[in-house]
């Protein structure tokens, strides 16, 4: 599996790599336009991401930007919904409800911060995904 952790705080970044290698090769970009570009030019070569973690809070360009970009070059090459890469949304707001209630049909799942192992590999499992520890 081919991922992509864009998080721009190192400590979560390390954490989010440390527990996601076990799946597969981790791609990491420190904020959201490098994410994006990462992304397209995944996409671009044939190449996607299956799975992206996308932090709510980036500099350059927030996570919340950086999803739509992502749908939205989906969307352009014809990717079917059942077929778009899964992304989950990482935040440390208190208030996911209002944090999220415009993101929910664009992610596929979204995180608390600090990041729970037993939850990510939860949501991992529910997206099909096997491996890990």
């Amino acid at each position: 599996m081919k991922i992509l952790i864009a998080e721009d705080d190192f400590t979560s970044r390390v954490l989010l790599q440390k527990m996601l290698s076990p799946y597969g090769q981790c791609h990491i970009a420190e904020d959201g336009r490098e994410a994006l570009e990462a992304f397209r030019t995944a996409l671009a070569q044939g190449s996607p991401f299956n799975l992206v973690c996308l932090d709510y809070l980036m500099p350059e360009m927030d996570g919340q930007e950086v999803l739509k970009e992502i749908r939205s070059a989906e969307e352009a090459q014809g990717i079917s919904i059942a077929d778009r890469v899964k992304i989950i949304v990482t935040t440390g707001l208190m208030d996911e409800d209002n944090a999220f209630a415009s993101l929910h049909e664009l992610c596929d799942a979204y995180l608390d911060k600090p990041v729970d192992r037993a939850r990510l590999d939860e949501i991992l499992k529910q997206f099909g995904v096997s491996g890990g520890r």
